[in-house]
């Protein structure tokens, strides 16, 4: 039995961005086992009902209320119980002290990814050239593409999410994402939502979040006339991982920013309407598969490091808030679209999800088409005497080792 070990050790949207990659071990012949941090473990055995979940506490999160005396003991039991089990394979996508640790553990000829060679951090030749383009985020590869292409023989990329589809259980609103200013306030948001709503045939509403939007959840409630209030229900808070599952599959449509549920939702075929601004971009975190559209915000300063300040008085938000981009939500035609928005669809090619533009700007589109056959190339996807080739390209992101080590 050949076994290949995935540690992602990351959050909620990066645990369901994995499933490429997963999907692909599995085609090739290997039992996939997951080391997932513990507060996931409920949402990894739904994703992934056929591989061996590990639960380790990386995030502080795992059990709560316990501090370095539960701590120490659960992970020492998990790093002993995965060095005794014989890997092909082990891809360690993250670069946190606990993936490098765990990485450690194995023959760095099996690691792939980040890893640790005789104590010096080390990245897999394909992460090398994948830090080099996320220098042009606008033109980045969708991050589910950038884990798979570790692995040879990717599988399609049609084949890992069903097209979107509308399933007749109504509209699900995802009420804020992690990152604060990647989210709509509520009075930004009513408006869009009742958008939807009035196209839709199921005038049900569900809004998905955490205790912490419980009272967001409420304000954009007193935002919505009394008729869409009675049709709305509030689970932010109300449900656990498989109530979370349940609540989204079937929808008519998500509306969401870049969130965890939004990937979730793509995994199970709900359409998505995603709003992204800030810092988020399509064509790294967008909604994985066919079918999926997104109103990304288009500025000269986008898109943004969160991490840091905003000096323009998140000017992103404000096309959001245009009446014109209510009417757009409500008809999807173009002369209805305001000023500083852009609207892209999914769709899989040779390479994996890309965004293709449907209304507005993308001045960055024929080059991002570029890059992405470069990418192929590379990754011998695509014949480089057909479409290559590259100077440009190869000048900005080969550096001089690319050439003279495997």
């Amino acid at each position: 039995m050949k076994r290949a070990l995935v540690i992602q050790l990351t959050r909620f949207g990066d645990l369901v961005q994995t499933k490429r990659l997963v999907l692909t071990l599995q085609r090739r012949g290997f039992t996939v086992h997951l080391c997932i941090d513990r507060s996931l473990e409920g949402l990894a055995r739904i994703i992934y009902p056929y591989c061996e979940i590990h639960s380790l506490i990386a995030h502080g999160s795992g059990i709560e209320g316990q501090g370095a005396d539960t701590v120490l003991p659960v992970n020492y039991e998990i790093f002993r119980q995965l060095a005794e089990i014989d890997f092909k394979e082990v891809y360690n996508l993250n670069f946190s002290p606990m993936n490098y640790a765990l990485s450690s553990m194995f023959d760095p000829a099996k690691v792939k990814g980040h890893k640790r060679v005789n104590g010096q951090v080390m990245k897999a030749p394909w992460f090398e050239l994948g830090f080099r383009l996320a220098t042009e985020r606008r033109n980045n590869i969708n991050l589910v593409d950038y884990w798979a292409a570790l692995s040879p023989d990717m599988i399609p990329a049609a084949e890992v999410n069903p097209a979107a589809s509308p399933g007749g259980g109504g509209i699900g609103v995802v009420l804020a994402g992690r990152e604060s200013r990647r989210s709509l306030p509520y009075e930004v948001l009513a408006p869009l939502v009742m958008a939807a709503r009035s196209t839709n045939k199921n005038k049900n509403i569900f809004l998905l979040g955490s205790k912490a939007e419980r009272d967001a959840g409420r304000k954009l409630m007193a935002k919505f006339p009394a008729s869409v209030a009675e049709s709305t229900t509030n689970l932010a808070g109300e449900t656990d991982w498989k109530g979370l599952a349940d609540a989204v599959c079937g929808l008519d449509l998500l509306i969401t920013p870049d969130t965890g549920t939004m990937h979730l939702g793509a995994h199970l075929g709900v359409p998505v309407l995603g709003f992204f601004l800030s810092s988020a971009w399509c064509s790294e975190t967008g909604p994985y598969g066919k079918g999926h559209t997104i109103l990304q915000a288009d500025m000269d300063c986008s898109p943004c490091m969160e991490a840091g300040p905003c000096y323009n008085k998140i000017k992103c938000l404000d096309p959001f808030a245009d009446p014109l981009t209510v009417r757009y939500v409500a008809t999807r035609k173009s002369e209805h679209l305001s000023k500083g928005i852009s609207v892209l669809e999914s769709d899989c090619d040779f390479l994996g999800t890309g965004f293709v533009l449907k209304a507005g700007n993308d001045p960055t589109g024929e080059r991002r088409q570029r890059l992405r056959k470069f990418i192929g190339c590379h990754l011998g996807l695509l014949d480089i005497g057909e479409h290559g080739p590259f100077p440009d390209l190869a000048e900005k992101f080969y550096k001089d080792k690319d050439w003279i080590t495997p």
